[in-house]
């Protein structure tokens, strides 16, 4: 069995593999990080682990962490299962990394947009030819809601919400149309774009917020909320 360990700004993610199969996943607060490991490394036979850090982990930590588990961390410098064409590598998030991983593995020669809708939107282009060319970063949902709050001085902070008109008719419809609908057509457009230069494209949508957008998009997508995750299975087998 091997487990992933998602290591976010606020949350963990982890998620155990039984053959190529995935066997369960949990998601917790940094606080739960020992007593969650413990339970995993107690209750199943474990052969690997692999480990993203986006978000920081203690010293402590990671002491605990090698003491219960066999394991080693994804960084610029592991050997990944597609060519890397990023023009700066070494700045590469290890989320898109992981997602490029699973974009080679999931897709095999296929154009492949992945948008990962969490804290920020990223888009990620893996070519046909199991290429990374890179993509954008643009702010999530929840910061484009939190920015109107934080920076006018009349603007509630909402929480995401469907819009019921693209006219919003009164100043709360109007932050949910132009949140949501603007996220929705930026999106819109960027596939467009792409499709423009690569007519055969598979795109792929995942993150906290891809079930929420999936509803809206206008694009055929395949919505996988567990891209990731698939990813750094696959960059742990590519290295076993």
């Amino acid at each position: 069995m091997y487990v992933i360990i998602d290591i976010g700004n606020t949350r963990i993610k982890t998620a155990v593999f039984k053959g190529d199969k995935l066997y369960r996943t949990k998601a917790f607060d940094k606080a739960f990080f020992q007593e969650e490991i413990y339970q995993i490394s107690s209750t199943n036979k474990i052969d690997k682990a692999i480990v993203s850090a986006v978000g920081k982990l203690s010293e402590t930590d990671r002491q605990f962490l090698s003491q219960h588990l066999d394991y080693f961390e994804l960084n610029s410098g592991t050997s990944i299962p597609f060519k890397n064409q990023y023009g700066t590598p070494k700045t590469l998030g290890v989320d898109r990394i992981a997602l490029a991983a699973a974009a080679v593995t999931n897709f095999p020669k296929e154009n492949v947009l992945i948008l990962d809708a969490g804290t920020c939107l990223t888009y990620d282009f893996v070519s046909k030819d199991a290429s990374y060319l890179g993509g954008a970063i643009s702010p999530g949902i929840g910061i484009r809601y939190k920015s109107l709050a934080d920076y006018t001085e009349n603007l509630p902070l909402l929480n995401k919400t469907a819009p019921i008109s693209f006219i919003g008719s009164s100043t709360a419809e109007s932050i949910h149309s132009g949140v949501v609908n603007g996220i929705c057509r930026e999106i819109d457009g960027i596939i467009e774009q792409y499709r423009e230069t690569y007519e055969k494209l598979t795109i792929v949508l995942t993150g906290g917020d891809a079930n929420f957008l999936s509803s809206q998009l206008k694009s055929s997508i395949f919505v996988r909320p567990f891209f990731v995750l698939e990813g750094l299975y696959s960059i742990l087998k590519y290295n076993l």
